[in-house]
């Protein structure tokens, strides 16, 4: 994995083990492989044409979750973030307010602040799950002096792991209605559940939502770049709005990269899914064995750890602490949310024997005080 020359394995010195980014160390599905080598060989190296993402991501869509995409209506954007951020200037002009839920992915601070926009926090609630009296009293001051607003949802979300249920979205859907505020919703781990439990998109319960999804993080192709926004029924005009523009920075050999993962990357997912449950488990036990006063229960969906370190005796700043003491890195919580600096993000996408020493690292940061 050394070899390897993504910023997973290259931000650090070779003797810190690195847990930090959403990377994969997998493979690719070779399906995905072959349709890129083929591409390349074929000199299939263009602009991008057609709807065959988005055919792709409706057949996907509908086997795992009963979700009726709309295809005419799909647009393809050059990933989630880019997306989300022209959705959002569909519904706002600068100066209006993004409602999001810390602890949440850095860049819906980072891509809203730069759009222009003020950023309002409806904190998640102790579990770690959207709390609706948390988020009607943002909304209500999201609106103040008549500003319009929107709620970037993380659907599941990174990093708590936390995937919304039916009521919970439906409960969202309602709030949103009540203040006008407009759901857009960042799904690029919905694929990424535990088995047995159940990815609910955002548009399958609020009409007006539009969801942004990628095969890039399911499917280890963050370097392919490219993504699809959705709407649900009632949005397919706004969304019918976005700029022409937005399309001309998609990469024609992502799409040809993630349509295959769509189309033939389902038995692949499905053992990647048990791998990462398997690694979630063994990562808990180990952790509650190792470092005392530390407990982490697995979660729904993504490959991440939400670890709080307050308690092992790491310091104030335990990420730093990590890298400096245990050659380890992980992600600070302090960049998903000020009010969360003993937590860490840990990546659990990787083999046993590397999760192992991921866990002996932490100990021996907790060890060397």
């Amino acid at each position: 994995m050394r070899t390897r020359t993504s910023v997973k394995w290259r931000q650090f010195p070779p003797d810190v083990l690195p847990a930090w980014v959403a990377e994969m160390d997998v493979m690719p599905p070779h399906e995905v492989v072959e349709a890129v080598t083929a591409a390349m060989v074929a000199g299939d190296t263009g602009y991008p044409h057609g709807t065959a993402t988005a055919e792709a991501f409706a057949v996907f869509a509908a086997e795992r979750w009963g979700w009726a995409v709309d295809v005419p209506a799909v647009h393809a954007v050059p990933d989630v973030m880019i997306g989300a951020t022209e959705v959002l200037r569909l519904h706002l002009r600068a100066g209006d307010t993004v409602v999001i839920s810390p602890p949440v992915y850095p860049p819906f601070t980072e891509f809203s602040r730069a759009a222009g926009f003020e950023v309002e926090a409806a904190h998640l609630g102790p579990d770690g799950r959207l709390d609706p009296d948390t988020l009607d009293a943002a909304f209500a001051r999201a609106r103040t002096g008549g500003r319009r607003a929107a709620y970037l949802l993380c659907n599941p979300h990174n990093p708590t792991g936390a995937a919304p249920t039916r009521a919970e979205l439906a409960t969202l859907g309602d709030l949103a209605r009540a203040h006008g505020v407009r759901v857009v919703s960042d799904e690029i781990h919905g694929p990424i559940t535990r088995p047995g439990t159940a990815y609910v998109p955002a548009a399958t319960v609020i009409p007006d939502a539009i969801a942004l999804v990628s095969a890039s993080k399911a499917f280890h192709l963050a370097g392919l770049k490219a993504a699809l926004a959705v709407p649900g029924p009632d949005a397919v005009d706004d969304l019918a709005r976005l700029p022409e523009t937005v399309n001309n920075g998609v990469s024609h050999v992502a799409l040809v990269a993630q349509t295959a993962a769509l189309r033939h990357g389902g038995p692949w997912l499905d053992a990647l899914r048990v791998g990462i449950e398997r690694n979630k488990q063994s990562f808990a036990a180990d952790l509650g064995a190792r470092v005392p006063g530390v407990r982490w229960d697995p979660t729904e969906a993504t490959y991440f750890a939400w670890v709080d370190l307050r308690d092992a005796g790491l310091g104030d700043d335990p990420a730093e602490t990590l890298l400096h003491r245990g050659r380890l890195a992980v992600n600070p919580g302090r960049t998903f949310d000020p009010a969360s600096p003993t937590h860490v993000r840990v990546n659990l996408a990787t083999n046993r024997d590397v999760l192992r020493q991921v866990v002996d690292r932490i100990a021996a940061a907790r060890d060397s005080r």
